[in-house]
């Protein structure tokens, strides 16, 4: 009773106090005589700073923990959570844009002074998408702390302006391997290991896992696949169980749907949004907000309709148009007020105006360059545009920042001989080759290479591509005929590139490269050193072969330089040719960090010098002109 007594003081004393010092949203306190309870807006823990004790809010009513604060002291062997969470699930067909929405309202709630991030549950069995063919999934996408995760997590920072990690990526495979390794173990006791509860006790962990300190405020979750699949059952059970489990401001789901406008009759049909919606009710989830993919605007006929058969209020019934381009679609979803009814309905105040200065800036670059650059992307999957994803954003990064528009030409590197080159390089303002694994249309890219080193054409090379740069040197500038990468050929005599000595005894492909983040150290005065301002960077990973540095002397003495290395290790990151208008190759992704407020200096670089090419190409035709007439 004495406990009770000094923490009612603390109520009244942390109810003043909070109301002037902590934001709105966060904390509040109610007081009954006799009793209290105490509402937070991150649920779990509040302290009481008088008393030094946790107040924990439960699903039925209040419990008062005595004794001094740990660190995430358990309740019920759970962990404390003190976040929002808003689930997000698409219907009627994939490549709707999940992901590409989740990122928009994550902007637009961050915009708002929110501290948001997002994850991606992937219902495919894969641990992750590590060994996955890019014609499969797209790129592979890698975070700072080393993780491969799907490429959504791209769309995830490239809007967020933030970094994810490997707990914002969980897939079917992930949640199995835990709880097999935990059967094995003996945690379950002997008890029959089922999908419910232990599936999806793990997948609820891993969605609640972001939310268990103050980091975040909400946590957007990006359910993979489409409602219907039987992959993607249990993580549809998991939200089920958090919508019951957590209080009901606290869990939100928005749910993604098609609206097909059939032509011939000149007319859009919600049928299969009805479904969809159906479809995910019988998995006992009930959408809140339903957003409609269309290519025509929907009336509010249409909209009552969705409303009336899927039991959602009118203002929830979100309209998706089709838009010219993925960075405009949180402005879309800001006219829709798509952000504001999330608020509303997890009754969060105290929120202001978006912030979407920098944003809007960057869209009015994008949609009005002042000039055209042609660049070439040499690889070897550009049939699926998704293989290369974050290269042709940062792409559309650098080209705003430059404000000129960046056209990509696909070349296929398999398809690329001496004879023909010149013709499919025809027109090029810069070259950029691209990573990749596996010796198809490796020459190819060597050939590529050739041509822009001796026509004076900007180069750009990325892991692979600087690893094609460094062979072609060898060969043709330094005389080593059977130079080569010993990835696709171990008999060569002249290894120029060659597999990292940690990297021979493993045998296990999944997990196992050089991943994530690494320091690099930039010669001074170098064009590298030039492009990013300073002499140390840390850039991201995903590699097994490196450049042999038996070879370095005579590269440098013949004109290509190591203007980046390791400074642990010595490994050679960044070649360049200083005689060159601009020939840079890096063994790291750069294209993994660029975002729409950061673009990655690399591209930014690369795209500047491409401008500069077709500027000295007008020139020379403007002069050739002139001559011609007089």
């Amino acid at each position: 009773m004495g406990h009770l007594k000094i923490c009612l003081t603390a109520c009244f004393f942390c109810r003043f106090f909070c109301s002037r010092f902590v934001r709105p949203q966060k904390i509040f306190f109610t007081v009954f005589p006799g009793s209290f309870i105490v509402n937070s807006s991150g649920t779990g823990a509040v302290y009481c700073f008088l008393a030094s004790h946790y107040l924990v809010k439960k699903s039925k009513g209040v419990q008062f923990r005595e004794g001094p604060v740990t660190s995430q002291q358990p309740l019920n062997d759970q962990l404390y959570i003190m976040a929002k969470f808003i689930f997000v699930t698409g219907g009627v067909t994939s490549s709707l844009g999940k992901g590409i929405i989740a990122a928009s309202l994550a902007k637009l709630l961050q915009a708002r002074g929110l501290r948001v991030t997002i994850q991606k549950f992937d219902p495919y069995i894969n641990v992750d998408p590590g060994t996955l063919n890019p014609y499969e999934h797209g790129e592979c996408y890698v975070t700072e702390d080393g993780a491969e995760t799907d490429l959504d997590l791209g769309h995830y920072e490239r809007f967020l302006n933030i970094h994810t990690s490997q707990a914002n990526n969980v897939t079917t495979g992930r949640i199995y391997q835990t709880v097999i390794n935990k059967e094995r173990a003996g945690d379950f006791l002997g008890k029959t290991v089922q999908v419910v509860p232990h599936i999806t006790d793990e997948i609820k962990r891993r969605m609640l896992l972001l939310g268990a300190d103050d980091t975040y405020d909400i946590i957007l979750t990006e359910i993979g696949g489409t409602v219907g699949d039987i992959e993607s059952l249990p993580f549809i059970e998991a939200v089920r169980q958090l919508q019951w489990e957590l209080p009901e401001e606290d869990v939100m789901v928005v749910h993604l749907t098609l609206i097909p406008y059939l032509k011939a009759a000149k007319e859009l049909k919600t049928k299969p949004t009805q479904h969809s919606v159906k479809m995910l009710s019988e998995n006992g989830v009930h959408p809140d907000i339903i957003v409609c993919r269309t290519e025509e605007p929907l009336n509010n006929d249409i909209k009552r309709k969705i409303a009336l058969f899927c039991n959602v209020k009118q203002e929830a019934v979100i309209e998706a148009m089709d838009a010219a381009t993925i960075y405009e679609v949180p402005l879309l979803m800001l006219r829709e007020k798509l952000d504001l009814i999330c608020l509303r309905k997890m009754k969060i105040t105290g929120y202001g105006e978006p912030n979407l200065d920098k944003w809007k800036v960057f869209l009015d670059k994008l949609k009005y360059p002042r000039s055209k650059v042609t660049v070439g992307l040499i690889g070897k999957y550009i049939e699926l545009q998704d293989a290369y994803k974050s290269i042709l954003e940062s792409f559309i990064h650098a080209g705003a920042i430059n404000e000129v528009k960046v056209q990509v030409v696909n070349v296929h590197s398999e398809f690329i001989t001496k004879e023909n080159v010149a013709e499919k390089l025809d027109g090029l303002d810069g070259l950029l080759v691209a990573p990749g694994f596996g010796h198809r249309g490796i020459e190819g890219k060597i050939v590529a290479v050739q041509y822009a080193r001796e026509k004076g054409l900007p180069f750009f090379g990325i892991c692979l591509g600087m690893q094609m740069a460094v062979i072609e040197f060898a060969r043709n500038v330094l005389g080593l005929k059977d130079a080569h990468s010993t990835e696709m050929d171990q008999t060569t005599t002249h290894a120029v590139i060659n597999m990292m000595e940690e990297q021979k005894k493993i045998t296990m492909k999944g997990g196992t490269m050089r991943l994530g983040a690494y320091p690099c150290e930039i010669k001074e005065g170098s064009l590298a050193q030039h492009i990013y301002g300073e002499t140390l960077i840390t850039e991201r990973h995903r590699h097994r072969y490196e450049f042999n540095d038996e070879y370095l002397t005579q590269f440098e003495l013949n004109g290509m330089v190591a203007s980046g290395r390791n400074p642990e290790t010595g490994l050679v990151e960044i070649i360049e040719i200083p005689g060159h208008p601009f020939f840079i190759g890096v063994q790291y992704h750069p294209e993994l960090k660029s975002t729409v407020e950061r673009p990655a200096p690399l591209f930014v670089g690369f795209i500047d010098a491409a401008k500069k090419y077709n500027d000295t190409k007008g020139s020379m035709k403007t002069s050739s002109l002139k001559d011609a007439l007089t």
